[in-house]
């Protein structure tokens, strides 16, 4: 064969045969690194409750995944860059978090996210209503941290709970921010996506960081009760968000309602704006903070409200079922230990629950583990008779003893752990071995009951969820106690920043210019 010929085909098979996998290893190294890391809790500092780690049932690695629809393997974010996952733990709502968890979990993330780096940019989620003992705003102090390892060149982009807060460090060492434009949250992957699809445009289209953020705080703290985006005014003005960040020059734009239970100065409404139009970010974010002033004496309760007593009233002459009544005082979703018992010791004392045939009620829920344990040796269909509640929580009333049938027993539940059935009288009382919320029907029928077939229903809760809400025959907020109590005025705030509504109703109107908050490239300047 030809020398030449011999030398081109080699050529060939090095060259044009070796290219493609060089190419593949050059697309691939040219995709963004991103990590993932982030703690979600809302952590009420008037209950006494203390949260440890276990509750944040934290995910590390590629099991993160499994949290995000839209990382899965075959989509398009996921093809987008090189993924780093580290940690994150979302605990259900409680009391405030004891330091040696937070200090484990920020070291363990920490930790991870050193082997590595750098990082083109990071997917911070997070709630924003974090207590930590002896700390304050440890989102502020979370992220600093999460700086310290990534540097200040990364581009962190910030999901967030609407119920979350803002604070100023927070504002400044992330880049990107949103968060929920709906209460209940619909809307929570759908603004996460977001939050993602913004961080790899920022770094493929080359923009990078925002060149302005404007930070608005609103000096309002109300209840989410209250601000529900299913009614006016919280539905109108929070539909003037979407088409806020549409706008050429903005990136995004959003409003957080706050945390109205725990007592720290970060705690109160915050208006923000991203993008590069200076003009545009301060105009809306202002536009969007004078909005939300201007509605503040229209929010109220999602629903009707009235004392315990009268609650059950109307629910036992009731025609529509199931009557729910939410026993907001003590919603283990909103923070509060979950364990009060003053609404279920109410509920047994009322004549018309002592007899079998009186109308059917259905309590969810009230921990007892000694009570479980009792009952898992007892079996289903045994008497029983043991005590519940109160044993984190006893300012109101001391533990409950229930005396009646075991009529379910269940295991499993990621939350309660164990969960047993017992009626007494009329009344089908849920305790559990951990606290839980219930907020879907198969939570209800996989216990053997039937919650549209019942006339009365009590759920912890403030408003309800889509599930329950939709299943409501009729539904009153019973204003009852506990640490995340609706009656802001009776919790007795003492490092809020004042003045603020509606604690203070004729405070004057504030200064709600706009804030330019320095990029994250300018940490230690401020």
């Amino acid at each position: 064969m030809n020398i030449k010929l011999l030398i081109a085909l080699s050529l060939f098979v090095v060259i044009g045969c070796g290219s493609p996998s060089r190419d593949q290893n050059e697309k691939e190294k040219k995709l963004p690194r991103i990590a993932i890391a982030g703690l979600a809790i809302e952590s009420s500092t008037f209950s006494p409750a203390l949260t440890h780690e276990e509750a944040f049932h934290a995910k590390v690695g590629d099991d993160i995944f499994s949290i995000y629809p839209f990382l899965s393997p075959h989509s398009l974010a996921r093809k987008q860059a090189s993924w780093f996952p580290t940690l994150k733990g979302h605990a259900l709502p409680g009391g405030i978090v004891t330091r040696e968890a937070y200090e484990s979990l920020v070291t363990k993330t920490l930790d991870m996210l050193k082997k590595n780096a750098p990082y083109d940019g990071l997917f911070f989620d997070i709630h924003g209503a974090m207590s930590v003992v002896g700390l304050d705003d440890p989102e502020g102090d979370f992220i600093i941290r999460v700086r310290e390892v990534v540097g200040k060149k990364t581009l962190i982009s910030t999901c967030m709970d609407l119920h979350g807060n803002v604070s100023r460090r927070l504002a400044q060492n992330t880049d990107l921010i949103t968060c929920y434009r709906l209460a209940p949250h619909e809307d929570a992957m759908e603004s996460k996506k977001r939050a993602v699809d913004n961080l790899i445009e920022r770094i493929e289209s080359g923009k990078g960081k925002p060149a302005y953020k404007a930070w608005i705080p609103v000096p309002i703290l109300l209840p989410g009760e209250m601000t529900s985006t299913r009614i006016d005014p919280g539905k109108s003005l929070y539909a003037k968000v979407a088409p806020a960040s549409e706008q050429e020059g903005i990136i995004d734009a959003a409003i957080w309602i706050g945390y109205a239970w725990a007592d720290e100065p970060r705690n109160h409404a915050v208006v923000m704006v991203t993008g590069d139009d200076k003009e545009k970010v301060i105009a809306t974010a202002e536009d969007l903070a004078k909005s939300f002033w201007e509605v503040r004496s229209e929010f109220e309760f999602v629903a009707p409200t009235a004392p315990l007593k009268e609650s059950l009233d109307m629910a036992i002459a009731s025609k529509k079922h199931p009557f729910i009544i939410s026993d907001m005082g003590d919603n283990p979703t909103a923070g509060g230990a979950g364990d009060v018992t003053w609404t279920l010791s109410k509920i047994l004392s009322r004549p018309e629950f002592k007899s079998a045939n009186g109308p059917s009620l259905i309590y969810a829920s009230i921990p007892g583990p000694e009570l479980v344990d009792k009952a898992i040796e007892l079996g289903v269909g045994a008497q029983i008779k043991a005590f519940a509640g109160a044993a984190i929580d006893d300012r109101y009333s001391p533990p409950i003893e229930l005396s009646g049938t075991i009529e379910a027993i269940e295991h499993g539940d990621v939350h309660a752990e164990t969960e047993v059935v017992v009626k007494v009288g009329s009344v089908s009382v849920i305790v559990t071995k951990k606290r839980k919320p219930y907020h879907h029907e198969s939570d209800f029928t996989n216990l053997g009951l039937s919650p549209r077939k019942t006339d009365i229903v009590v759920v912890k809760i403030g408003y309800l969820v889509p599930e329950l809400y939709n299943m409501r025959g009729d539904w009153i907020m019973a204003q009852t106690p506990g640490g995340v109590d609706q009656d802001l005025e009776r919790l007795g705030y003492k490092r809020i920043k004042r003045p603020m509504f509606p604690l203070d109703k004729d405070m004057k109107n504030p200064d709600l210019e706009a804030q330019l908050i320095a990029s994250s490239d300018e940490i230690g300047l401020e």
